[in-house]
This record gives C-alpha cells, structure tokens and sequence, in this order.
C-alpha cells in the first residue's frame, strides 16, 4: 500500500467518527463502526480469526478468563493487544487494564482506543512491562501528516518490530519536548522564567525579576514561533509558489460566474491588486496540500470581491476563498454548507487544515467518479 492511499483511507476514517460519534452509544456499536474499519485500513484481515483475535485470553495471576479486545498476529507472532472502549469513554479511566494484560503476553505493542483517539504503548522503560506513556497519541479529529507518517508504520506489510521500537524512544521523548515547549507557549511556568533569566540575561531570579520577566520571555517566546514560521512561507513562496497569469478575460469570467455570491468588495480604484496577504493565504493553502497532490495543480485567480484559491485551475473547483475585510477577515470554504472561518493572520488558515484536505478529498473524487 503506497503511502498516500494509505493517507486518504485514514482520512475517510477519520471523516467517518465525525459522521458517527454522536449516534454510537456503546462500545460494541464503536468496535463494529470505526475500529475495526481502522484495522482493516492498516491492512489487516479483520474477518480472519488467526490473524486478527478477537476477545482474546490474557490471564492476569489467579484472575482466569480475562480476555483483551483483540490481538493482532503479524507473520505467526502476537505483535499487538488492542483494548476498545466505547467512542465517549475517557482513555484515562482505562489505561490500567491494557497494563495487566501486556506483562502477560508476548506482545511488544498496546494500543487503547475509544474510536476517535488512539494511544500506543511499548516496554520502552523496563521490558515486558508496558509504559506509564504512550509513546503516540492519535486524535482523527486532529490528524497530523506527521502522525500519519508514524502511523504508517503499523500498516501490515510495513511492520517491522525493531523499526518501530528504535523510533519509538525518540518520538516519545519528542512529543514529551514539544508539549512542553507547547504549554510554555500559553504560559511560562516560573522553572523555565528562572532558567531563562539565569543562562540569557544574567540576572538574578528574585521574585520581582521574575514578575518582570515573566511577559517579556513569553512575548519573545511567541515572537520568536512566528517569525519561523513567517519564514519558512516567505522560502515556501520564493521557491515553490507559481501561477499562471491572469487576464483580464479570466478575471472577467471568474466575476460573471460568481458576482451574485457575494455583495461585499474589496476596497479598490478599479484594478484587482493581489496583495502580499493574500499570495500568503495561497502559499499555506499549497503547504497545507503538499502531500495530496502536485502543489501544480493549485492556482489562484484574484477578483474585486475575494481572492480564489482553486484546483486544476477550474473556477468551478475552487477550494477556498479568501476575505479581507477592514474589520474581519475569513475563508470561506467549498464543502456542503460554505463554512465560514474567522482568521486573524493568513498563517492562521493552516489550523483548518483538515477540513481544507477534505475539499481537495472531495473534488478530487468527483473528478474520479466522472
């Protein structure tokens, strides 16, 4: 299975919990409609009782009978123990019970799963004994590429123990780092204000250093995050960003077909003047996409009213639009309703990037099916 197939089969899982999770009340109804489809997108036979097991026996001391949701069999050997819970269960309820069973098995992975969220455990810490941490978490509500990459790794014909456990130590302690620098983004603890003060600006750390201090390190910690980011558009946009030009007979076509969507105006003296902004809008809209498609076959064309960014250069498949307004600005996106989404800097556009893939996921098969 090629990676991107793999990609979009996740992604259709993960629109499929969307679809579901308030209909599921039980965790028999959430193994029947989202786990074992999760499985089988991995690559297992889930109907096949020799390689996928279901209420498997992982007896725990004298306790007889205890069985684990299923057990996954790669190749003759019992690689993985899955526990489900129903899709409105709190994981954290239930961590203990996948740990009785892993010391009593010969798997080398856990998995806990309510459906929507996925937690892989490992002996990284003492062998045969399955970690207090899971070494990844997946939401499919907020499924990274990143993620995806990791979680390919489980894909059947992909899986490789020693593979999978050398890289877990590093993405656990990873993950671990970046929550923490995460958590320092939205507020500094007073450790990391006493580091800072210490090793930057050779400062003692009294308390009232500490309270100066304080919003000026997490300011800067900020600062610091965006200019990155901002940086790696602006390379983004210097190296990849393309399009073709646009004339004034294609923007008089992209206005006639569309000037009955929307009454507002950019604010102009006659000619459409695309704006830095709005070639940054574009440019994370390419980034966000990468890995869908040829970054080719994203164009925008520029109007009075909105900035459109499309597939295949068709006005008919755009995928967003895009609004500067003096006190507002937002994307509208091309699904079933013509979301609206509120956005502050055209980098901001990148934290809808699941629901921009869906799109692209969604014009891409209309085109297929034709």
């Amino acid at each position: 299975m090629e990676k991107d197939e793999f990609a979009q089969k996740i992604r259709t899982i993960a629109k499929r919990v969307d679809q579901l999770k308030d209909s599921l009340k039980t965790e028999e109804a959430t193994k029947n409609s989202i786990i074992m489809p999760f499985f089988q997108s991995l690559g297992y036979d889930i109907f096949n009782p020799l390689e996928f097991i279901p209420e498997y026996t992982a007896d725990v001391g004298i306790k007889k009978g205890e069985k684990v949701d299923y057990a996954i069999v790669i190749n003759g050997k019992l690689q993985i123990l899955v526990e489900c819970k129903a899709i409105n269960e709190d994981l954290n309820n239930h961590d203990s019970q996948l740990f009785r069973y892993f010391g009593t098995t010969d798997a080398k992975f856990g998995i806990l799963t309510n459906g929507e969220e996925y937690r892989f455990f490992t002996d990284l810490d003492n062998e045969n004994k399955m970690d207090s941490e899971p070494f990844l978490t997946i939401h499919l509500g907020l499924l990274r590429d990143s993620q995806i990459s990791e979680l390919f790794r489980f894909v059947k014909d992909n899986f490789d123990e020693d593979s999978i456990s050398s890289s877990a130590s590093q993405l656990k302690y990873t993950n671990q780092f970046r929550d923490y620098l995460t958590s320092q983004l939205k507020s500094v603890d007073e450790e990391y204000v006493r580091f800072i003060l210490s090793k930057v600006f050779n400062q003692r750390a009294t308390q009232t250093n500490i309270e100066q201090f304080t919003p000026i390190i997490q300011a800067g910690f900020v600062q610091a995050i965006q200019e990155e980011v901002n940086d790696k558009l602006s390379s983004a946009l210097n190296s990849s960003v393309s399009s073709t030009p646009i004339t004034q007979s294609s923007k008089a076509e992209s206005k006639n077909d569309e000037e009955s969507e929307s009454t507002d105006e950019k604010p102009d003296d006659g000619e459409i003047v695309t704006t830095p902004a709005e070639i940054e809008a574009y440019t994370t809209v390419k980034i966000i996409l990468r890995d869908q498609l040829d970054e080719e076959r994203v164009f925008y064309r520029d109007n009075k009213s909105y900035f459109n960014v499309l597939l295949d250069d068709n006005i008919r498949k755009w995928i967003l639009r895009v609004y500067f307004r003096k006190n507002r600005n937002w994307i509208e996106l091309h699904d079933d309703t013509d979301t609206q989404i509120d956005f502050v800097h055209p980098i901001d556009i990148y934290k809808n990037s699941e629901k921009i893939k869906d799109v692209v996921a969604h014009l891409a098969s209309d085109d297929s099916s034709k």
